[in-house]
């Protein structure tokens, strides 16, 4: 489970580093998948720049991902003033299985404690059946 950027990081891990090996599923709150308009304002970061839309890091996240066998679920709220516009918290890729579940009326901040949230995450969970990865 990632939460805003950490959704990107695990995204990449299991995307364009082989996690997928040993990472069924991926659940994403609030991360911006294809950029943020908020990071266009933020100081000049490193860690920031990866945020704006048309980044080096989403280019690569954006490349064909053929095989790729981790689904992903993300979760995204038409209130999220953190990802701007909202809908960049979707994943829209055509290699990737992805499901995204928009929430209303939840802030960026709230997300990841928001009760129906965690209730569907936690049934999502209990619906994925466990990896071992072969030695």
């Amino acid at each position: 489970i990632g939460y805003s950027l950490g959704g990107l990081i695990a995204r990449y891990y299991v995307q364009r580093l082989g996690g997928d090996a040993y990472v069924p599923l991926v659940i994403t709150l609030g991360t911006p998948h294809s950029g943020t308009a908020t990071a266009l304002l933020a100081p000049p970061h490193p860690l920031l720049r990866q945020l704006r839309p048309g980044s080096e890091l989403l280019a690569e996240l954006a490349e064909p991902a053929a095989g790729c066998r981790t689904r992903f679920v993300a979760f995204y709220s038409d209130l999220d003033e953190a990802v701007i516009p909202a809908g960049r918290a979707r994943i829209d890729h055509p290699d990737l299985q992805a499901r995204n579940v928009l929430i209303h009326g939840v802030g960026h901040l709230t997300l990841p404690i928001h009760k129906p949230v965690s209730d569907e995450i936690r049934s999502i969970l209990t619906q994925t059946p466990q990896v071992t990865p072969a030695a």
